[in-house]
């Protein structure tokens, strides 16, 4: 084989890197933020103090106050600022992203596409040799169980995506009930109008978004500082609260642990600092939420506290509303109203935004129906909008807001959600440690210890609140967590099925010239002498037992070539000619003029010039047999425009053969004007088990999931889905796949 020219000299890098920006870039960036992470973990002083003390429940006394101050003061430096600011950001993947998910792959990395493979059509395929040793390891054994408990992780972060829009619009509306009680029974429908105004605007893209949120989101936090700041004076004394022994007294005090389940609705929104890192940069964030949003959280709850500490009985059926300075109707306190429901909104997209990535991850993994998906940046790859989940998140909140009309009970399912996802992230990052950054195990065993600690007793104290309402994100994860799983699996056995069948070219496709001795010559140029055939061997991997017409015969068909161009597009990677080309010779026994094996490369550049799409490469000893690589940016709409593909692939032929007849060039242009695309299609089958008694059993649950389930998915979601959206000359061949 001989090629147009490799990644190497056109300049592509096919490796997506985190963002690096410095100077007034990274000021602009970490502005951004404002406006996209933070306002979840910002708005939460909307309802953490009703959380711990509930306006039905009696008037806390002054130390109680103080205790529950200090353990949201304590919880906020540990959790958001140390585990998830200076600690976690730098274990985002190589390509800038994080999350649970993304932890998951910094341990088991996806294997890179080679895309001079993809083009290696007459290449024996070969099956990894490192599986056998890493088997052996510890890490190896852990796969599974961990990949099961990282997916429901990232399922319950998706939750969090319904929940967050759900809690934060619902408490910033009801304070309109403080100012105009007769409108409380219309709190719900405000919210519902509020968050569909919300999924509307998405398609705008994050870019977008963060500018026209984040100078609203700064304003808030002046705002929560301003009159934090007021607050304290009412009651200096608040700034005990940064004795840690307070908040330990509080529990031995009161010896009430769900009052936990309160404080960590102040944490609400951390794990959308890591799972936004692909979204920014972990210098953007760590600068915007060191010097502005964490200094302005804690000062509004010292102010909250004071005022409770103060005006108790006046304060406590809405801590938040009840303590802005001035009279309830006064200008501030609308101004804080009008601010409290932008910011609220702003918070709901911090888990929207952090969800797209999270699907983005998941997609290109695998381990997900791939969905459409639509990038809005020209120049961070992981600022994406998928329709499909935007719009799922859009009914699925307003179906939470319906059903859970009472705050409290969606307080309980919030915080339910955020616990997990804290404990899964500390248990990942804990074997990080170890096997990535090579560090001693006892830094390892000593982080999980102490933030397990940590997120175990929020999680104890979240998990009693399951039969009170946080039911619903345990079944929307364990939901989501389900179809990830069957789709990783089910997945997996397709696309070993399609490793196991790829074929040599060579094995099953001849030529013979009629005066060449052996049978082939690279040099003819007339191929209408050129008498084409496949050979299929009795030892290849078919998928079908049945003796074919062509072995009966002796293992030979004669092929005629057709004046025709067929682009065959290959979705998974690797050597070899993928199985739907063999399935399309045996059910149309004749070749086309010009035959293309397309591939496509996404690079993390925005766009590719025109001339550095195509690279090709030529099957020397079978003629008109091209291999390419498609090169699109993230921005690029798939548009393989053939005119152009068949200019490389003239070049490339007068390249390999100077004394090549023009009318041979301009055959392969006249066959090419128009070109028929053949996509694969898997029609997958349960293949049966034995293991023993229960083999009917195992078999029946194998099939109903893979043929039931996963065949369905795999139809209503093919992988096709991001690339080939016009089904105009296109050819769906389907291959029945035992696995």
């Amino acid at each position: 084989m001989s090629v147009t020219g490799g990644t190497a000299e056109l300049g592509l890098n096919t490796k997506r890197t985190a963002v690096r920006l410095g100077g007034l870039p990274l000021l602009a960036l970490s502005f951004q933020t404002l406006g996209i992470i933070y306002s979840d973990i910002g708005t939460s002083p909307l309802y953490v103090l009703n959380g711990i003390w509930p306006a039905s429940r009696d008037v806390p006394s002054k130390e109680d106050v103080i205790g529950s101050v200090s353990a949201i003061i304590w919880s906020l430096s540990l959790l958001p600022l140390l585990k998830y600011v200076i600690i976690s950001l730098h274990f985002g993947t190589h390509e800038g992203e994080g999350g649970s998910f993304a932890l998951y792959q910094g341990l088991y990395p996806p294997k890179e596409v080679d895309a001079e493979a993809d083009r290696t059509l007459t290449g024996d395929v070969t099956l990894g040799g490192t599986q056998q040793t890493e088997a052996k390891s510890f890490k190896a054994k852990i796969r599974w169980p961990l990949l099961l408990w990282c997916l429901f992780g990232t399922s319950l972060t998706m939750a969090d995506g319904i929940l967050t829009p759900a809690v934060s619009v619902t408490s910033a509306v009801g304070g309109i009930g403080v100012a105009k009680p007769s409108v409380m029974h219309d709190i719900t429908a405000i919210s519902v109008v509020f968050l569909v105004a919300l999924f509307l605007i998405q398609p705008f893209g994050t870019a977008r978004l963060a500018f026209t949120f984040a100078p609203v989101a700064f304003v808030w936090f002046l705002l929560l500082m301003g009159t934090g700041i007021y607050n304290i004076t009412f009651y200096p004394g608040i700034f005990r609260a940064f004795d840690p022994s307070r908040a330990i007294l509080l529990f031995v005090r009161t010896k009430d642990y769900t009052l936990l389940a309160g404080v960590l609705l102040a944490l609400t929104g951390c794990e959308a600092m890591f799972a936004n890192l692909g979204q920014f940069n972990a210098t953007s964030i760590r600068l915007s939420f060191c010097t502005f949003v964490y200094p302005g959280i804690i000062l509004a709850y010292l102010g909250q506290g004071a005022r409770l500490i103060h005006d108790g009985p006046a304060i406590l059926p809405n801590v938040f509303y009840n303590s802005i300075p001035g009279p309830v109707n006064g200008p501030l306190f609308w101004i804080m109203f009008i601010f409290a429901i932008l910011a609220t909104l702003i918070a709901s997209q911090a888990l929207i935004t952090a969800t797209f990535s999270l699907v983005q991850q998941v997609i290109n993994s695998k381990a997900f129906p791939p969905l459409r998906m639509l990038y809005t940046s020209e120049t961070i790859q992981g600022q994406v909008y998928i329709p499909a989940v935007n719009w799922a998140l859009m009914i699925a909140t307003i179906i939470f807001v319906a059903a859970f009309s009472d705050l409290s009970k969606l307080t309980n399912a919030y915080g339910f959600a955020v616990a997990t996802v804290m404990f899964t992230t500390t248990c990942l990052i804990a074997i990080q440690i170890r096997y990535i950054k090579k560090l001693s195990v006892f830094i390892s065993i000593g982080f999980f210890l102490i933030f397990g600690f940590l997120d175990a007793l929020f999680w104890g104290a979240s998990l009693q609140k399951v039969p009170k309402g946080a039911w619903a994100p345990l079944m929307v994860g364990l939901i989501l967590a389900s179809i990830m799983t069957l789709w990783v699996w089910a997945k997996g056995l397709e696309d070993k099925f399609d490793g196991k069948n790829r074929m040599n070219l060579r094995h099953f496709v001849r030529q013979s010239h009629k005066d060449g001795p052996n049978g082939i010559d690279d040099q003819s140029s007339d191929v209408h002498d050129i008498t084409s055939y496949y050979f299929l061997q009795n030892d290849t991997n078919s998928v079908n037992d049945q003796k074919t017409v062509e072995e009966k015969d002796g293992g030979r068909r004669d092929l005629q070539r057709i004046p025709s161009c067929a682009v065959f597009h290959k979705i998974a990677s690797g050597q070899g000619v993928p199985h739907t080309f063999i399935g399309f010779v045996r059910q149309w026994p004749a070749l086309p003029r010009v035959v293309i094996f397309l591939s496509v490369c996404l690079v993390p550049s925005a766009r590719v010039p025109v001339e550095e799409r195509y690279v090709v490469t030529k099957v020397r000893t079978i003629e008109g047999f091209y291999g390419v690589t498609y090169y699109i940016g993230f921005r690029d709409k798939f548009n393989v425009q053939i005119g152009d593909l068949i200019e490389k692939t003239c070049i490339l032929e007068r390249t390999l053969n100077p004394g090549i007849a023009e009318s041979s060039i301009q055959e392969i242009r006249d066959v090419s004007r128009t070109a028929t695309h053949i996509a694969p299609h898997y029609h997958v089958v349960s293949r049966e088990v034995d293991v023993g008694a229960i083999s009917p059993i195992i078999n029946y649950v194998r099939s109903m999931l893979i043929e039931a389930i996963y065949r369905r998915l795999a139809t209503m979601f093919p992988e096709t889905a991001n690339w080939l959206t016009s089904a105009d000359e296109i050819i769906h061949v389907g291959i029945n796949a035992v696995i």
